[in-house]
Formats: C-alpha cells, sequence, structure tokens
C-alpha cells in the first residue's frame, strides 16, 4: 500500500511539474503586444469622455478627425506641457525676489558679492554673501554675538541690516535632530531636541553657530516674457545666533548663502523640489555688478570641464587645471586641483605652481618690479604711465584643450595721479588643491552644472543671460563708493570655506544588465504563482487522503 501510495505521488508531482514548465515554456515564447491608439483620435476622445466642447464644439469627435486649428493648439500646448515635465522642473530661472542683481562693496565687506534675499512671512531682507565653497544659509538670528547691523557702521550702506527672528514668521518651523539633514543628530540629547548647527570656516577663528530652522525663501521667476511670478520656496536655514572672526569684522555682517554642493543648500532644495534644473550661474562684472540665477544651464557654445570628486565623493566644486599659460607660453608641471569658490575674494595657487607661474609672469612683463605697502601680492610692478601697461596674459588651461583666459589677471593700484602700479592678484598656498576666487571669474558667466557635475564658462557683460532683459530687478542700495583698495588683514585666507559631507542627490544610474535579470526572473516567478499554489494544494490534498506525508 506505501509503494502504491509513493508511486501516486510521483505521478501527481510529475504532472504538477510538467503543468508549470509548460506554462513557463508558453510564458517565454509568448511576444506580449499593445495596440497604439493616438491620443486625439476619436477613440481616445471618447474613452477618455472629452465633451463637445473640448473635441471642437457640437461637432463632437468626428470634427477631432480632421485637425482643426483646435487640434493643432491642443496638440503644441501639450507638446510644450510634455517638455517642461521633461526638463523635470516647473520654472526655466528663478532669483532672488528682490533681483537677480549682485553687487561688491569692496573692503568694507571683504571685497565678496551680495545679493538681496527675502526670508520669512512676512518677509524680511538680508544681505547676503554669495559662497560656492560651502554649504549652508546662515543669517544673524536671536543675536548673542553678531556682527553691527547699522548702516552706520559701514560706509557703503545708507539702511541698518536685518536679523531674523524666527517667532516672528508665521511659515518658520523648528528643524528637529531628528531630521535627515540634521548632522548634529547623534550629538542631540533627544530627537525632538531643535537641530544645533556649528561651521568652522578655513580663516582662523572664523564660524557661525546657532539652531536650524525651515523657512520660505521669497523667489521670482520670469521666463516666460511675462510679469514675473512670486515662488515662495521652503528651505533650510541657520539662525545664527553666534558669529566669529571675520563675521564679526564686515566679512558677510548680515548672513551668507552657501550654494556648494550638499544636500542642505539651497541649490540643491531648489532642485529636489523640482523648481528648477540642478544648475546655477553667477555673472561677475569689472564694475563690482553681477547676476545670479537658479536653473540656467547656460549657453549651447560655452566651454567646461568637469567637477573632480574629492575622497571618492563630489562634495564641492573642485576641477583639474592641466597647465597655467602666461601669454603663449604653457608651462610644464604646473597642473594643480582647484577649488571654485565664489566665497574667496582671490586666487591661490600650490606652493609650486604659484613659483613656475610668476616666475614666467615676471619675464613676461615689462614693468619695474616694485613694492606697495599694505598689499598681500609678492609680485608687483611701478607704472610711469597714467594708464595700466599691457601685461601679459593668464590662461587656465583644462583638459580637451579648453581655455579659461583671465579677464584681468592684475590688482590696479590708483594713486593721486592715475595708475600707480599693479600687482598680479596670485597669492600662494601651501596646500595640494588652489582656489580660483571671484577675481578671476570677473567678465565671465560662471555655470555651476551640478546636474552634469560640469563647470561652465563663456564671456559676458551679465545683461545678457538668457531672459534677464525681460526680469525686472532690484539694485541693491544707491550711494555704494568706488571700492577701496585692500590691506592684508583684510584678505582671505586660501580656502576660506566650510565643506559639508553631505553628497547633492545625483540621478540614479542606469539599471545594469544583473539587475534588469533579476526583474525578469522575479517578474517570471510571479506570473507562475497560480500554478505553484495549484502544486501545493494537490500535496496536501495527497497528504490528507494517504497519511504518508
Amino acid at each position: 500500500m506505501a509503494a502504491q501510495s509513493a508511486r501516486l505521488l510521483v505521478y501527481f508531482l510529475t504532472a504538477a511539474w510538467l503543468a508549470v514548465e509548460n506554462e513557463y515554456i508558453a510564458l517565454a515564447s509568448t511576444t506580449l503586444s499593445l495596440r497604439l491608439i493616438h491620443r486625439f483620435s476619436d477613440e481616445a476622445a471618447k474613452a477618455l469622455k472629452f465633451s463637445p466642447s473640448e473635441t471642437n464644439g457640437s461637432a463632437g469627435v468626428s470634427s477631432w478627425r480632421k485637425k482643426s486649428k483646435d487640434y493643432y493648439r491642443v496638440l503644441l500646448s501639450n507638446d510644450l506641457h510634455r517638455q517642461k515635465m521633461k526638463l523635470g522642473s516647473h520654472y526655466q530661472l528663478l532669483f532672488p525676489s528682490q533681483g537677480s542683481n549682485t553687487v561688491s562693496f569692496g573692503n568694507d565687506f571683504g571685497w565678496l558679492h551680495y545679493t538681496w534675499i527675502d526670508i520669512g512671512t512676512p518677509n524680511v531682507s538680508f544681505l547676503v554673501a554669495l559662497d560656492t565653497g560651502s554649504d549652508l544659509l546662515w543669517v544673524p538670528c536671536d543675536c548673542i554675538q553678531c556682527a553691527p547691523l547699522s548702516g552706520a557702521y559701514y560706509s557703503s550702506l545708507d539702511i541698518d541690516l536685518n536679523e531674523y527672528n524666527p517667532s516672528d514668521s508665521t511659515t518658520s518651523k523648528h528643524l528637529s535632530c531628528s531630521h535627515q539633514l540634521c548632522e548634529s543628530g547623534p550629538n542631540c540629547k533627544s530627537p525632538k531636541q531643535q537641530c544645533p548647527y556649528n561651521i568652522n570656516y578655513y580663516t582662523e577663528s572664523t564660524s557661525s553657530s546657532g539652531l536650524l530652522v525651515e523657512d520660505m525663501l521669497n523667489l521670482a521667476s520670469g521666463s516666460d516674457n511675462t510679469s514675473n511670478t512670486s515662488v515662495q520656496a521652503p528651505v533650510i536655514i541657520g539662525c545664527g545666533m553666534k558669529q566669529s572672526g571675520g563675521y564679526l569684522d564686515g566679512v558677510a555682517p548680515d548672513g551668507l548663502l552657501g550654494l556648494g554642493l550638499g544636500e542642505i543648500s539651497v541649490p540643491s532644495i531648489l532642485a529636489k523640489a523640482g523648481l528648477v534644473r540642478n544648475s546655477f550661474s553667477m555673472c561677475f562684472n569689472e564694475d563690482g555688478s553681477g547676476r545670479i540665477f537658479f536653473g540656467d544651464l547656460g549657453l549651447a557654445t560655452q566651454q567646461s570641464t568637469s567637477f573632480l570628486p574629492l575622497d571618492g565623493t563630489y562634495k564641492t566644486y573642485i576641477v583639474g587645471v592641466e597647465a597655467c599659460c602666461i601669454g603663449n607660453s604653457c608651462l610644464k608641471l604646473t597642473s594643480f586641483r582647484a577649488l571654485i569658490d565664489s566665497g574667496a575674494s582671490f586666487t591661490f595657487l600650490p606652493d609650486e605652481v604659484y613659483e613656475k607661474t610668476v616666475n614666467e609672469f615676471d619675464r613676461h612683463v615689462n614693468a619695474t618690479r616694485s613694492s606697495f605697502e599694505g598689499y598681500p601680492w609678492k609680485y608687483c610692478y611701478k607704472s610711469s604711465l597714467q594708464e595700466l601697461p599691457k601685461v601679459p596674459s593668464v590662461t587656465l588651461m583644462f583638459p580637451l584643450n579648453n581655455s579659461f583666459v583671465v579677464h584681468n589677471p592684475v590688482f590696479i593700484i590708483n594713486g593721486s595721479q592715475g595708475v600707480d602700479g599693479f600687482c598680479l592678484a596670485i597669492q600662494p598656498t601651501d596646500e595640494d588643491i588652489g582656489t580660483i576666487g571671484q577675481n578671476y571669474m570677473t567678465g565671465y558667466r560662471m555655470v555651476f552644472d551640478r546636474e552634469n557635475l560640469k563647470l561652465a564658462w563663456s564671456r559676458s557683460n551679465c545683461q545678457d543671460l538668457g531672459d534677464s532683459k525681460t526680469m525686472s530687478v532690484t539694485s541693491p542700495p544707491d550711494g555704494t563708493p568706488s571700492n577701496p583698495l585692500p590691506t592684508n588683514e583684510q584678505q582671505r585666507t586660501p580656502g576660506g570655506h566650510a565643506v559639508s559631507p553631505a553628497v547633492a542627490g545625483r540621478a540614479p544610474a542606469k539599471p545594469s544588465a544583473a539587475s534588469t535579470q533579476l526583474i525578469s526572473s522575479r517578474f517570471c516567478l510571479l506570473r507562475l504563482l497560480p500554478e505553484l499554489l495549484l502544486l501545493l494544494n494537490i500535496i496536501s490534498a495527497f497528504k490528507a487522503n494517504t497519511g504518508i506525508l
């Protein structure tokens, strides 16, 4: 009897397996197909229940097929809508609600570029420094130790600067220690505690600390040749209760807008929210004016070079310079990595590259070497003319013969009778990574294409940026004096920036062949699930009838 039952079990199992195997083979040999229906066909209109008004009046769907002018109008409208969806952003460009203009106030404000931004509801205005070398947007807030905010303290301002108070904004929210962007979370006593922050910048004793909040950053868009559209974007803001070092001496007294690659930076948040493409541009003009646009990918004709990872991750905007060129001579062994840092007033080269570059410049310049008291640069020259004499060009060469010609490589020293002299505006650093500061970006539209991890540039007067002619902008306060000359104490040290370990989110790569096969296998298993359940039922029934399992 047991032998007979065993043979019966084998029969059932074999039959069940053959059924499953045949189903698998049939599935593998089956070609799946779908019938395509045009979205504006009669059938589509009926299936989607278009009303007569939506299908060209009382004629209904029959006239829809005749491709009337309304047909083409709707078709074009939908194409444009799909194009915007493809771009993955709501707006082509965004800029601060007071305008895209930026400005340098010279020595009063550390030779950095600033722009006015509006935060909170009701909004409060802040004059923030633009820093591609750091990530966090912070402003003076509930101050314990902040820089003076009285306009009378600064010769460049005729209005007072503001202090942020989160309790005065109806849209502010505390950021808890459990938030994914709270780096100090592990050190908090409770997950519900408000997230603290503390940024120590490279410059000695320069820092900002306080608490993180979320509030609205007021922006504007004018990308459709219409009046500007107001946009409110929730961003993370550092409530800077305590500053030190340079931040008490005129550098970013009213806050700093970090534009780095970290997830907490404003460009990262705007792109992640789908408001703009993951890119932004800044332009610096010779007169100290400039522009900033979020979402700007630049021109098709611009030159570019790839960003380089640091310790295997893309933490900040680092590029690889292949050679420094003076005039027509490109110097050997002058390759180096450089941080593109708008938060550094001037440019710094690693020691060995610096020596080769300045010596070659000195060999080509037709002027007498001199020194000027109080100026940090070593290679300075006396001028006997009232105007700047011709100086050799300085060019940075990037891979694929992409050249970056420095528009104005020297710093002019003016006297009572005109130009007294000039200095090559480069300083050495003992770091392996140099810094290309804003002085060497002058005359360029610099595009930080985070989407493609590239730095791009094109010559610009800062007035020809995309749709900027249709954008109404609000200028910073009038009465900005000519920039006074910097002193040793007022220069930023190389790499004056903070780098967040957070890395901006990147689009996932295409799935590998292995992952595609895994997905296909899982689909087949799911497709065969009914047959496998049938097999289990047969075994269970056999067990109940024979009692041998």
